[in-house]
């Protein structure tokens, strides 16, 4: 039996031989949303536990469903503790989005949650998704493991030290946090500013140097086609909620729109 939901580092590889990625956040805490996510065309979903509404219950039907078109699913934590980190990946997520990290050092400990001993110190077991429920033990033994590792970089101490942070083997995506580092540089929301703009090239350059991926949250497709052309590899177009609210919002004032004209046509 080889079909499986489960993504066994597909994803990781194709991050790693320079492929660029688009995919979106899920934070509804929907089953049915992150279907939708992922049958509309995304390379990945990531299932967002920190801002999101949703709680660990939703990243095993995630994944499920997901993978029914394909796709896997990622998960960012609300935390950077083993237990949390060990209890999503047995659920079959694909990988990792650490948040808040502050520097160098709390990145290599959160990235070593990521991997079973000698590698790292996540938990062993066999009894759950990820193993097939028992009946294949091999990723605990694998010498690569799978596992994609995402940092995020929102604070200035992750700034500071982003080119030790992309040395980090298991660091496989430097993935910008827009809100939190442009407030943390003292232009919040300002993504134009050049004290922005410059955070943003020592990214790109970090992970290019040491052969990682950098990544963005964009606000919508034009967006993140502007940050593919300058370098973003690995791009989140927006997040179910507001991806809906965007499109409903247009669709709304257009429809008013087109009622008004309607009604001025009638009374010329």
């Amino acid at each position: 039996m080889t079909a499986s939901p489960l993504d066994r580092g597909s994803l990781r590889r194709r991050i790693q031989s320079g492929e660029t990625t688009v995919g979106t956040f899920v934070g509804l805490g929907s089953q049915t949303a992150a279907e939708v996510c992922a049958a509309s065309g995304a390379d990945w979903i990531l299932v967002d536990l920190e801002h999101g509404s949703g709680t660990e219950d939703v990243v095993g039907p995630a994944v499920l469903a997901a993978g029914a078109y394909g796709v896997p699913t990622l998960v960012r934590v609300e935390t950077d503790d083993r237990i949390r980190i060990g209890r999503v990946l047995d659920q079959g997520a694909a990988g990792i989005m650490l948040p808040r990290l502050d520097g160098r050092r709390e990145a290599a400990e959160a990235l070593g949650h990521l991997r079973y001993p000698p590698y790292g110190d996540r938990g062993v077991a066999t009894y759950n998704r990820s193993c097939r429920w028992g009946m294949d033990a091999s990723p605990l033994s694998a010498p690569q493991q799978d596992t994609l590792g995402i940092v995020q970089i929102e604070n200035l101490k992750a700034l500071d030290e982003v080119d030790e942070m992309a040395a980090l083997d298991a660091a496989d995506v430097l993935f910008v946090g827009p809100l939190d580092l442009s407030t943390a540089l003292g232009v919040p929301r300002s993504f134009d500013s050049p004290e922005y703009r410059s955070a943003l090239q020592r990214v790109l350059e970090a992970a290019e140097r040491h052969g990682k991926a950098a990544g963005i949250l964009a606000l919508d497709g034009r967006a993140a086609a502007r940050y593919v052309a300058d370098g973003f590899r690995f791009v989140a177009v927006g997040s179910d909620a507001t991806v809906l609210a965007a499109a409903l919002r247009t669709s709304f004032d257009l429809a008013r729109t087109t009622e008004l004209l309607d009604t001025r046509k009638a009374s010329a």
